[in-house]
């Protein structure tokens, strides 16, 4: 191996750092939120905006921000970005309220949203071998999904001996060995076209999906109402202006003629689709083992360990997986796998179902790990090397609205069942057992009632998702991107 090869794979591993801390922290309060409710009271909203703002923040500018770094320098907006996540978790552990706590996830999750595009992009400059660069983004998206899949772990680990703040800490000695080490190992690099920023686009896209998504959530919690109705219709509209506007730019922040290609619409999808699955499945699963069931965190943080060591064992494999049975099977394979996965939490109830989680992890694990890897190689390999940073930034735009949307929109749905067939005395299920000792039973199954119809519903997507694909992709296919080149 020469030293440039060597110098690459130690750059790796620096870049690895923010990835794996800015996609671990979208799952790492899965579990610590029961402490937090304890310690800081927020309401039922302020609890699902401390869980999702910070993947709607990513989401919502990664593709500003890829688009940043493409023209300015990638180093550069690393290095900065990095140094304000790590003021961010700082803040974050010692916030007093839940105002500043949700304040502090927010600019975490700005932060993010200058990391990931822009390691995608140096990655690509690191490993202009297509082989190795193959290679590369497959451990990529191993430490991408291994962040979203240890989160809870990590989190429930922490809690057992630290407070809650402890999860936002842990971030800060991974900052400091990036910011010491990427300025030896990274080179600056930019990409040769010009054009600047449309700001326009960037507060059409962030405003129209958190004034859509606040609609939703209000509607959810306290029914239809004005306030509600009005922020979803706006939120809306802000969205399809933003789409027609990056029709007419020069340089928009979304390349939509990439999605023409059917491979990289469906593989686009299915960035999407599985982190919404995940993270709803996560995070209401988290609540059964602990409030329903009434496991220790730590028991229940273990009982994720087999889930995430399959999907991070198939975020390595998928590569070689992909060469020996195309693309086209292995995004098939990756629905058809989360859906029966997802299936299997139908069988939890109010006294036992921690096995069939278990089950359940282990059997979508293997679909969560092609998604990851898939979406990213495609995105690479579907354009020029200068656009690397805005493609990169698709892909994982696709994963952290996926991610924000799954808690949102399937945290909302389980909200409204129990609502609406809960004993009615308060809007969660943790409010409802501190304050009513006598409902325990009901609200229970009210809650149990909320996690079926949420995971049922995104077990039908993937089913519907998988059809799509038997239908509209060519089988024999094995390459991500067809018209792409090395």
């Amino acid at each position: 191996m020469t030293r440039q090869h060597t110098r690459a794979w130690f750059g790796l591993l620096v870049i690895l750092c923010p990835v794996f801390l800015v996609s671990m922290d979208g799952s790492i309060l899965f579990l610590a939120m029961p402490g937090i409710s304890q310690a800081l009271t927020p309401t039922a909203d302020q609890a699902l905006w401390i869980l999702d703002v910070y993947g709607f923040a990513v989401g919502s500018l990664l593709i500003a921000f890829g688009a940043i770094g493409d023209r300015y320098g990638r180093l550069k907006l690393l290095m900065i970005g990095a140094a304000v996540f790590g003021i961010g978790s700082a803040g974050a552990a010692f916030a007093p309220t839940p105002e500043l706590l949700i304040a502090f996830r927010a600019l975490m999750g700005l932060a993010g949203a200058t990391l990931l595009p822009s390691s995608l992009a140096v990655l690509s400059e690191l490993f202009p071998d297509a082989r190795r660069r193959a290679r590369a983004i497959g451990i990529f998206a191993a430490a991408f999904a291994a962040g979203f899949a240890i989160g809870p772990v990590v989190g429930g680990v922490l809690l057992e001996r630290f407070p809650w703040g402890s999860v936002f800490l842990v971030n800060l000695p991974v900052i400091a060995v990036f910011l010491a080490l990427a300025p030896v190992l990274l080179r600056e690099v930019r990409a040769t076209g010009k054009g600047r920023v449309d700001m326009l686009s960037v507060v059409l896209s962030a405003a129209g999906l958190l004034l859509a998504i606040y609609g939703i959530k209000h509607a959810a919690a306290g029914g239809l109402s004005v306030t509600a109705v009005s922020a979803t219709i706006a939120g809306a509209g802000l969205l399809v202006w933003f789409a027609r506007r990056q029709r007419g730019l020069e340089y928009p922040l979304i390349e939509f003629s990439l999605f023409r290609d059917r491979v990289f619409a469906i593989a686009i999808v299915t960035g999407l689709l599985p982190l919404a699955a995940w993270s709803a499945a996560a995070y209401l699963s988290g609540i059964h083992l602990q409030s329903v069931l009434g496991l220790p965190v730590l028991h229940a943080a273990l009982l994720a360990l087999p889930g995430a060591a399959v999907l991070t064992i198939m975020c390595v494999v998928t590569p070689a997986l992909v060469d020996r049975i195309g693309a086209c099977a292995a995004l098939i394979t990756c629905h058809f796998s989360i859906a029966a996965g997802l299936a299997l939490l139908l069988l939890t109830g109010v006294t036992g179902g921690a096995g069939w989680y278990v089950a359940s992890t282990v059997v979508a694990g293997v679909g969560y790990g092609i998604s990851f890897s898939l979406v990213a190689d495609t995105a690479v390999a579907a354009v020029p090397a200068e656009r690397a940073g805005a493609a990169g930034a698709i892909a994982e735009t696709s994963n952290e609205i996926g991610n924000a949307l799954g808690i949102a929109l399937m945290g909302s749905l389980a909200a409204l069942v129990f609502r609406l067939t809960g004993p009615d005395l308060a809007q969660t299920l943790g409010e409802t057992l501190e304050i009513a000792p006598t409902a325990v039973l009901d609200a229970k199954e009210a809650f149990v009632a909320g996690l079926h119809i949420a995971v049922a519903v995104l077990s039908l997507l993937h089913v519907g998702l998988g059809i799509l694909a038997l239908r509209w992709l060519p089988q024999p296919s094995k390459a991500l991107v067809p018209h792409a080149s090395a």
